[in-house]
């Protein structure tokens, strides 16, 4: 079976060279081999999740490696206790760095089908609350859809949006009073 860890030109160039590994690191290193190991076989469905819901399924797996792909380069970064999070954020950034790219999707290759284990992504196909959720700023749409999708509040939230606990809670709290004024407006 092919390891998990992701193969870098520097671990190429290293091994080249006689170099240590990756999975060379000594033996009770907070974040080896093992560690990272543990975090894909615990989180990689989760990030493939919140790809999907952000990049279509045409580039999510390969947006999801990317992802981990970062987390083993920069595992010294990544805090314990708060992977998921942290990959997350890290999701967002090569999410928004994909977009930047400017591939658009032409309409005809937008899937029809939905994931039926993911209620979630059944929930915004309901045109009302697809027009509700686009009323809202992107800022406030990814606020909601992280703590709905991803389950995320306090702590975790704030990490993910890079903010402290006090601001993610608040821009949690307008984001549902923006939804609420935007769902009675639907209603009107």
């Amino acid at each position: 079976m092919p390891s998990p860890i992701p193969s870098t030109p520097e671990s190429e160039t290293s091994l080249a060279h006689g170099d240590r590994t990756p999975t060379d690191e000594p033996v009770g290193s907070v974040h080896d081999a093992a560690w990272f190991e543990a975090l894909v076989r615990q989180h990689a469905t989760a990030v493939h999740r919140f790809v999907v819901r952000r990049a279509g399924r045409d580039d999510a797996e390969d947006l999801a490696a990317d992802v981990l792909t970062v987390a083993w380069r920069r595992r010294a970064d990544v805090p314990d206790g708060a992977e998921l999070p942290w990959l997350y954020r890290t999701a967002g950034f090569v999410v928004a760095n994909h977009r930047r790219k400017g591939r658009p999707v032409p309409v005809a290759d937008v899937p029809d089908d939905v994931d039926s284990d993911d209620p979630a992504v059944r929930a915004v196909q309901e045109e009302r609350v697809r027009e509700v959720l686009g009323a809202l700023s992107p800022r406030d749409r990814e606020i909601l859809l992280l703590n709905a999708w991803e389950g995320l509040t306090g702590d975790a939230l704030a990490q993910v949006l890079g903010i402290g606990r006090g601001g993610a809670d608040a821009a949690l709290s307008r984001a549902r009073a923006r939804l609420r004024e935007a769902w009675a407006s639907a209603e009107a």
